[in-house]
């Protein structure tokens, strides 16, 4: 698009405004100031009744469309002597003759703010009256003038009508500068506001029993668009509604039971820290291992499954209290077992499938988000590096096992396995080697020719050395620390067998 050289003069006069606001902050005292500068001032509904009220000389919209208001205002901005009087390009002669023959004025200043949207979702209103606030001419008028900001002074926060205000009164118009910079306002805002609109359709709003303490409000916010398997489109089949600590718990158990797919597996979670992970020639034996690893700790725990549940397993876990149970699937006669504990929480998944790829995870923190991608255990046997003590494939399948367990620990994690059973976790600790010695203290005599994670790299050689001392054989960590030499030789001088994976697995 070209412009005539006569757009871009450093303070361009307001001669004609429109003010349409729903917050009306600052706006008598503007129109006055702008009245005061002989400018001609056009409103809507209640704007303009209350210019009106405090003195103003307004013109209601529908003189300029020569079009009444309707459908309870939804239509009212929407037309060409609008959107033609915001969107011509000053000093160009066809634009400028179209708008002379359908007697379009031009208007200088358009002072717009959205209805309150978001507002309205934050405190909890009905879908009819959050849908009615969704602001279809606003974002319409907005997008216009911030187009032609070469020839448009474009408001849409109150707090730039003191600074613009001030530049008039200094000037006599509004520079380029400014007007620019207010464009860009305009357009963060409208981008801003569609993607709070698109989120509330995505997003179901799911009611929470309470947050994590009862004094708490909570709930689960579900994104439609999501295909893959979670807790927020799982099937709830029985129990008591979910709490926020449900979620977060039955969510950290999913993520331990996707590492999972070639044998029955089970993982328990308390506190969303895995505290019994096991697999089994049968989902009955994957059970009776995970819980014999923390008996204690999985009391009151989620217990997650990647296979149906049978009666057989239903039968064993009557023995115990749990909080839910996940699954793909719950068998009709493990239902009817499960059903005698009717305040269990018990979830169906559907079918187990591979997270995608590149996923996305999201964590707030005062003022921000943080986004990352989902981090899996995804290693194999050929990732694992060999770098001292003897090799054998059951050390390199329990290094593995012990690795797609450590990934889901908070960090400082330790991880102690024997024959794909956790015997020992230790974990959110400020310190390698207090994570190793809560470890050990679970496991105790199974330590014995154990294999143990750790989710990154040992600074000291003395974690390493405590490992050894209570009987674990091999260790699998990231490798990458300035005394890699000093912990291989530790490593040596203990009979160690000990894999670098070349990666790190914190979870904070």
């Amino acid at each position: 698009m070209v412009h005539s050289k006569s757009t871009f003069f450093s303070a361009m006069k307001i001669r004609r405004a429109l003010l349409s606001v729903s917050d009306k902050t600052g706006i008598v005292k503007f129109a006055q100031f702008l009245e005061s500068q002989k400018v001609d001032i056009i409103s809507t509904g209640g704007t303009a009744r209350l210019l009106s009220e405090n003195g103003v000389s307004v013109r209601d919209i529908s003189e300029i469309t020569q079009f009444p208001e309707m459908l309870d205002g939804r239509v009212k901005t929407l037309h060409p002597a609008i959107h033609g009087g915001l969107l011509y390009v000053r000093g160009n002669d066809d634009h400028e003759k179209v708008i002379a023959e359908h007697e379009i004025g031009p208007i200088d200043l358009l002072l717009v703010n959205l209805y309150p949207f978001e507002e309205t979702k934050a405190r909890g209103a009905g879908e009819e009256e959050i849908i009615e606030n969704i602001d279809i001419g606003g974002p319409s008028m907005l997008r216009s003038a911030a187009k032609n900001f070469a020839g448009v002074v474009v408001l849409s926060d109150p707090n730039d009508i003191t600074s613009v205000q001030e530049e008039i009164d200094e000037t006599g118009g509004v520079s380029l500068e400014k007007r620019r910079e207010l464009a860009g306002k305009v357009f963060a805002k409208t981008a801003s506001y569609d993607a709070a609109i698109a989120d509330y359709f995505h997003t179901k709003r799911i009611p929470l029993r309470y947050g994590e303490n009862p004094h708490q409000e909570a709930v689960l916010l579900s994104d439609s668009g999501v295909l893959h398997l979670s807790i927020p489109h799982s099937k709830q089949i029985q129990g008591k509604q979910m709490g926020y600590c449900n979620v977060l718990d039955a969510d950290a158990a999913l993520r331990i039971i996707l590492e999972f797919s070639e044998k029955p597996s089970c993982a328990i979670i308390k506190h969303a820290s895995p505290c019994g992970i096991a697999t089994g020639n049968t989902l009955l034996e994957a059970y009776e291992r995970a819980l014999e690893a923390d008996s204690v700790s999985a009391f009151g725990g989620v217990v997650a499954f990647n296979q149906a549940v049978d009666e057989e397993t239903a039968q064993a876990m009557e023995k115990m209290f749990f909080e839910i149970i996940l699954a793909p699937s719950v068998e009709e006669k493990a239902k009817n077992i499960f059903s005698s504990k009717e305040n269990m929480r018990v979830l169906e998944l559907g079918e187990m499938q591979n997270i995608p790829q590149n996923i996305k995870e999201f964590r707030s923190i005062l003022g921000g988000t943080l986004e990352q991608n989902v981090d899996r255990a995804d290693i194999s046997e050929d990732d694992l590096v060999l770098q001292v003590g003897e090799d054998s494939e059951q050390k390199r399948k329990d290094a593995i096992f012990a690795w797609k367990i450590v990934t889901h620990v908070k960090s400082n994690a330790i991880v102690i396995v024997k024959d794909e059973q956790t015997v020992g976790i230790g974990g959110g600790q400020t310190s390698r080697v207090a994570s190793s010695r809560i470890a050990v203290h679970h496991a105790q005599t199974k330590a014995q020719g154990a294999v143990a994670a750790s989710d990154a790299f040992f600074p000291f050689a003395d974690g390493v050395e405590f490992l050894a001392e209570s009987g674990v054989k091999t260790i699998v960590q990231p490798g990458g620390s300035k005394r890699d030499a000093e912990v291989l030789e530790a490593a040596k001088k203990y009979g160690i067998t000990m894999y670098f994976t070349g990666r790190r697995a914190f979870r904070h």
